[in-house]
């Protein structure tokens, strides 16, 4: 009987943060690594790659580049084989088109021979100390089974719909994912709704706005409290995404963690300020030629529900949040921009038993970005929001993630992870033995005041 091969490490999803793991561990000899993804190929949230669209993080938050700037997958070097390294030059902006880091993305892909498509995990289970994975091949249906020491869980999140809205099947009703496989039917669309705050939200109504011109109604309602502009591009701000910071939000209590959440939704949920200036800007121009402005704008809007009339079109039912009333309009399409949430696979069920969970059943995510009792098995990417803080989903700090989980497989450090890198503290622990009595103030009759 043949002795299956055991691999170093099997990857789950290829999406960004695992395709940078799959391209920083390829040039590490000791390390045999695998990666599999159910998708025909990568293409990174196809139904958003809007012309002139930017990431909104620089171009050094590619797959490799925080890890190791000499590396062959960097955006750099696909820019010099390409031959449009002077034009990126040139045209002296650190936000790449959302197309271009797609298409270097499939770049990396085409060097690597250790990621493998139409690979649908459907079960992963614990034998003899080793894990096997059991996939299933989506176009041929055989079934494949690998063997290996660890797992990194990449399968990403999802789109969201509420469960009240998907029950119904509406056919037109899409989430912004789906945008451009519709984009030619909604643009013969008499009426469209955007609800929904952030980024794909703003990108999609600025894409539509055209159409009011040919005399569409173009409605765009958010929960939110306004339009909110994305408040990561402070300096001091980004520092929240650094290591110190996620070892300060990891000590806190998971009560506490949700708490600062909800309050930073600003910092990573919000809209580019360009793009928000963009849109009045159009709003404006529209105006100065067309005094019945077929565009309705409003916030402290929650959407109950969808109703579906006998003409074909949809009731929408609102409450006004700060007011506390409720409203309805209609419209013939609807576009959900409800954001996306992660989805437990459920091919770890053969595991189940091996995973730490909180509480509430969410993943008990060990600093090191396991979720393994043993603390050194079943490594996440971009599953740790709720335990590591808004760095979770940055592209930013995939490299940083990723040279710690390599590390950790190599037993020596491959790539130097930074330790400190802010200039603020976050700990009250973290201030010099001296700063307590440096920050105390004494009044004019003796009493401590707080600073």
């Amino acid at each position: 009987m043949n002795t299956p091969k055991i691999y170093d490490l099997i990857g789950i999803g290829i999406g960004p943060f695992n395709l940078g793991l799959a391209a920083l561990s390829e040039p590490v000899r000791e390390l045999d690594t695998l990666f599999l993804d159910q998708s025909d190929e990568f293409n990174w949230h196809p139904g958003l790659m809007l012309d002139e669209v930017t990431l909104q993080v620089p171009f050094m938050a590619d797959l490799v580049t925080m890890a190791d700037p000499t590396s062959p997958y960097s955006f750099l070097n696909y820019m010099k084989q390409s031959g449009r390294l002077y034009k990126f030059y040139i045209r002296e902006s650190f936000f790449i088109f959302r197309k271009e880091y797609n298409a270097y993305c499939r770049w990396v892909l085409k060097q690597l021979d250790n990621c493998l498509f139409s690979k649908q995990v459907v079960l992963v289970s614990f034998e003899n100390s080793v894990y096997k994975v059991t996939a299933r091949d989506t176009r041929s249906g055989g079934v494949n089974i690998w063997h290996t020491r660890k797992l990194v869980l990449g399968t990403g999140t999802s789109p969201y719909i509420p469960a009240a809205i998907k029950e119904k099947s509406l056919d037109n009703v899409i989430h912004t994912s789906q945008y451009l496989n519709h984009k030619d039917h909604l643009m013969k669309q008499q009426s469209v709704t955007v609800v929904g705050s952030g980024q794909s939200a703003a990108e999609i109504f600025q894409d539509l706005l055209p159409g009011v011109k040919k005399g569409m109604q173009l409605n765009w309602f958010t929960r939110s409290e306004r339009f909110f502009p994305l408040e990561n591009h402070t300096k001091l701000t980004l520092e929240l995404t650094s290591p110190e910071y996620v070892d300060y939000f990891h000590a806190l209590p998971a009560t506490q963690r949700k708490d600062v959440l909800a309050r930073q939704n600003i910092l990573f949920k919000g809209i580019n300020s360009d793009l928000i200036n963009q849109i009045y800007n159009s709003l404006y121009a529209m105006d100065l030629t067309d005094n019945d402005l077929k565009v309705v704008l409003m916030a402290n809007s929650r959407l109950n529900d969808i109703h579906v009339e006998e003409d074909g079109s949809y009731l929408l039912n609102f409450s006004h949040v700060e007011q506390e009333k409720t409203f309805e309009t209609n419209t013939n399409y609807v576009i959900l921009a409800t954001g996306y949430k992660y989805m437990e696979p459920e091919f770890l069920t053969g595991i189940s038993d091996r995973i730490r969970r909180l509480e509430d059943g969410g993943y008990d995510v060990h600093r090191n970005y396991t979720i393994d009792e043993a603390g050194n098995e079943i490594f996440v990417q971009n599953a740790e929001l709720h335990t590591h803080g808004i760095s979770t989903p940055d592209l930013g700090m995939g490299a940083y993630r990723n040279s710690q989980i390599i590390n950790q497989l190599a037993g020596r450090t491959v790539y130097a992870v930074e330790q400190r890198i802010a200039f603020q503290s976050f700990s009250a622990s973290d201030l010099p033995a001296t700063s307590a009595a440096d920050l105390r103030i004494t009044d004019k009759v003796g009493a401590d005041l707080t600073l």
